[in-house]
Formats: C-alpha cells, sequence, structure tokens
C-alpha cells in the first residue's frame, strides 16, 4: 500500500487538527473529566456541521461517501487533541454495523440523525467477564409474543449514560442477537464507573427490558457475524486514537529535552535522553504503519484479521511505552495532575485494554499465522 495520504486526506487531517487546536484545548479535555457528561454539547455540534460524523456514510444517508480509512485519519486527529465525547461508541461501534446490516427502514431511521449530531448510540458488548469473543456474551433474551425481555448485566459501556439508543448483544436460543435497544425503556439502570482515563464507561443492568423483535438488527441468532467486523474497525480507531495521543505526547517530550538544562547543557544532549527519545519515535512509527495498514486493508475490504490484531497489539504496547517515557523525561513532574504528559498516558493506557489486549492479539496473529 502507498502510506502516503491522498490530497483530500491531507486537508481533513489538517482541517481537523487546526479546529480542535482551537475547539478542544487541554483545558477543555481536563473540564470534561469532571464533568457528568463528559463531553461539550456544543462541540458536538460543531463537529456534525463539519460533517464528521456521517464522514463514512453514503450521502443519501446524510453523510459524505468517505471511507474507513478517511475515518483513520480524522481519529489520529481527535487522539492527539484528546478529544472527550461519543465519537467512536456512536460512530464506530452503532453507525457502521447498522450501514452495514441494518434495513433500509433502520439506515434511515438511524444514519442521518448521527450524522447530524442529534442522535448518541453506543454498543452494550463486553461483561463482567470482559471476553471480546462470543463466550463473553450471557445476557439473555428470552422471545415471547413477538417481543424480547432482557435481563443481565453489561460491562464497560462507553457513553451509556448519555446514549439515546443501546445496540445490545444478548444471547438467544441459537446464537447471538443484536438489538436496538432505546436507551429510556423501562428496566434498564446505568451507572458511571471510576476509570483510570476518567472517561464515561457504564454498568448497564437490565431487568425485564422488554424490546420488540423488529428491533433485530441483522438476523436473529447471527449477530455475531456483524460484532466481528465493527470490532475490528473499532480495534483499528482505537490504534488511530492512540497514535495521534503518543505522537502527541512524544513531541512535548521532544521540546522539553531541548530546553530542560542540567549540568549546563540541554539534557538532550545527553546519550541515555536521546535514546530514550530514538525509541519514543520508533515505537510511534511502527505503530502508524501497522494501523495505516489495517485501516487501508477495512476499506478496501480485503483480508484483515492478522492486520488489525497485529496493529492492535503493537500499538497498545508501543503507545503505553511511549506515554510512560513521557512522564519519565519529565521527571517527578509528569507524574503529576498538574501536567499535561499524565493525561496522555491515562488515556493511553486505558485504549491499551480496549478491543482486546495485546495478548488476545497475539493469539489471534498466531493463529492466523497457524500456530
Amino acid at each position: 500500500m502507498d502510506f502516503g495520504l491522498s490530497e483530500e486526506q491531507e486537508m481533513l487531517k489538517t482541517m481537523a487538527r487546526d479546529f480542535l487546536a482551537k475547539e478542544c484545548p487541554i483545558s477543555l479535555v481536563r473540564a470534561m473529566e469532571k464533568d457528568d457528561k463528559g463531553y461539550s454539547p456544543d462541540l458536538w455540534r460543531k463537529i456534525a456541521e463539519l460533517g464528521w460524523l456521517g464522514l463514512a456514510f453514503p450521502g443519501k444517508y446524510g453523510g459524505s461517501d468517505g471511507s474507513f480509512l478517511d475515518l483513520t485519519v480524522l481519529m489520529e486527529e481527535m487522539g492527539r487533541a484528546l478529544l472527550p465525547g461519543p465519537f467512536l461508541s456512536t460512530v464506530i461501534l452503532c453507525g457502521l454495523p447498522i450501514l452495514a446490516a441494518g434495513t433500509e427502514e433502520q439506515k434511515q431511521e438511524f444514519l442521518p440523525r448521527i450524522a447530524r449530531g442529534e442522535l448518541i448510540m453506543t454498543m452494550a458488548l463486553t461483561e463482567p467477564s470482559a471476553d471480546y469473543s462470543i463466550k463473553g456474551v450471557s445476557v439473555k433474551a428470552t422471545a415471547r409474543d413477538n417481543q424480547f425481555t432482557v435481563n443481565g448485566t453489561k460491562l464497560f459501556v462507553p457513553d451509556a449514560h448519555i446514549a439515546q439508543n443501546l445496540l445490545t448483544a444478548v444471547k438467544t436460543g441459537g446464537g447471538v442477537t443484536l438489538l436496538l435497544v432505546d436507551a429510556s425503556t423501562p428496566g434498564i439502570k446505568c451507572t458511571v464507573l471510576k476509570t483510570l482515563a476518567s472517561d464515561k464507561q457504564c454498568e448497564v443492568i437490565f431487568d425485564k427490558v422488554k424490546v420488540s423483535q423488529e428491533s433485530i438488527l441483522g438476523k436473529k441468532d447471527e449477530g455475531w457475524a456483524i460484532v466481528e467486523p465493527t470490532l475490528r474497525e473499532a480495534a483499528v480507531a482505537e490504534c488511530a486514537l492512540m497514535l495521534g495521543a503518543a505522537r502527541r505526547a512524544s513531541e512535548l517530550a521532544l521540546d522539553y529535552v531541548r530546553e530542560r538544562v542540567q549540568y549546563g547543557k540541554p539534557i538532550g544532549s545527553f546519550q541515555s535522553i536521546q535514546h530514550q527519545c530514538v525509541d519514543m519515535v520508533i515505537d510511534v512509527e511502527g505503530a502508524r504503519h501497522l494501523t495505516y495498514q489495517a485501516a487501508w486493508r477495512i476499506s478496501q475490504g480485503l483480508p484483515c484479521d492478522m492486520e488489525v490484531s497485529a496493529a492492535k497489539a503493537w500499538t497498545g504496547t508501543a503507545c503505553s511505552r511511549t506515554g510512560a517515557e513521557v512522564c519519565h523525561l519529565h521527571g517527578a513532574l509528569g507524574y503529576t495532575e498538574d501536567h499535561d504528559a499524565q493525561l496522555y498516558l491515562r488515556r493511553i493506557k486505558a485504549a491499551e485494554l480496549t478491543f482486546g489486549d495485546a495478548a488476545f492479539h497475539e493469539e489471534i496473529v498466531a493463529q492466523q499465522l497457524g500456530l
């Protein structure tokens, strides 16, 4: 593949960086960590007006006919800015699967509203086992009289506290089924969890929740065939966010070691510091190449299991290592709440585990190698 961006993608990248530098300063990131909603509705509206929420949707659904690779370019810049908000949960975890597997009525109902910024959604997939395989789905939906009754607990559901709809994976008689559940349905209880990254992950309890069988996305018992490609897309999107955060954090460290003087010279002139900086650059560039290779293969509709898992395994580990080095190079100050370095490290550490950690994805790569 050609790792260079197209002219349109370069324009998107530049525009996104300039916009987020102005509209999403670190002060906003810090404020949203303490905000109950965890995002700025005003900024969300502006993002919708730029067309970002519908970037990968067809024009007839209010989108821009962009590709997944375009989304990856955009999400790298979002990671760089540490943009708070439900973009990944709404667009990647719900919008793309609805586009891929929804009926025409479902596409017309949900996608234009997502593109306009009127609808926030999330996928309720993981449970206390935190297993991203089909074995991890144990919340049951019992079918009777043209409706399901859903019982059980979903855990680590991103942005569920502000979502109007939950794309929920449930265990039905012969497999896993995806249900489009109105979040205001009686019997749903949502609790925001305290997390390392101060993001808004939630526990969602379903207690005798009634859902119409018309709410099925795809076919009954065949929902995992929709979840699998969605998890691949989400893993690469998470890689792009980590990549952007790690690149920006490494820039902060490089600026610091050029300016910080010790023993009469900048600490960046010391060989041990230089080695650490070079390691950061290698880690970030490796993450970039693997992430964009996986994103390109998804955009081209090519087999990508190994490429996606290689990207997630390497990017999580490499960017986490970079984030720690950035804090280390700043000395004790880098680990304090007053300094920005810890913001990047905490986001990266959380993303490293989301949609499968390195061990999970290394196992997939080994399987793809026939081992």
